[in-house]
């Protein structure tokens, strides 16, 4: 079970919005695009301004991060916007997202750095994994239980947190580690049903 699974009923909410851009010449590319930028944005201003009563901005941010990905998909799908380069944007886009909205944890005091860094790293891997699936007959893997949206929710959550109640900095060094076998099992899962998809066709 992953949130990603929710995505359906997320969209249906956000087709008026679609409807709206494409009537007004805004391509997926575009909102692609707008929302790397963005997030390398706020992940700037957390970087530079390291102090936990700014991270209430994550949540918000990564709200509308999840609103755009949804809308960038579905003008490519249902607009016929589909191409090479924007499927390339979107996978780029979204590692290069998470690596600037959460690295700045680091900067904060009494957080597990080593921890995050791994995450990080696992993040990037279990990406790398659903786009690996595709080159040998298997679909674009988005298993869970800790997929983007998944990781959304946490930092998001955990950034509200500290913003109100600082002292919650140490819990990272009990989450981190919990995100991280997370991490383990979702790329474990994305492999193992890859496989599993292409078994019947050989």
């Amino acid at each position: 079970m992953t949130i990603y699974n929710l995505k359906p009923l997320f969209q249906n909410l956000l087709r008026p919005i679609v409807n709206f851009l494409q009537k007004y010449g805004i391509t997926a590319n575009q909102i692609t695009l707008s929302a790397m930028f963005l997030s390398i944005a706020v992940g700037l201003l957390l970087s530079l301004f390291p102090s936990t009563r700014f991270y209430w901005l994550l949540p918000i941010f990564l709200f509308i991060r999840m609103a755009l990905n949804a809308i960038d998909g579905m003008l490519a799908r249902e607009h016929h916007q589909k191409s090479h380069l924007g499927a390339i944007y979107n996978e780029l886009g979204d590692v290069i997202s998470d690596i600037a909205l959460y690295l700045p944890f680091c900067f904060l005091p009494n957080i597990n750095s080593v921890s995050l860094l791994v995450i990080l790293f696992l993040s990037v891997l279990t990406e790398f994994i659903g786009v690996l699936a595709q080159t040998v007959g298997a679909s674009r893997r988005y298993d869970g239980p800790m997929g983007k949206s998944d990781r959304a929710f946490v930092f998001g959550a955990y950034g509200l947190i500290i913003a109100f109640f600082p002292s919650a900095l140490s819990w990272s060094h009990y989450l981190f580690p919990l995100v991280i076998i997370l991490l383990l099992i979702t790329c474990y899962q994305r492999v193992v049903n890859a496989l599993r998809e292409i078994k019947p066709a050989e």
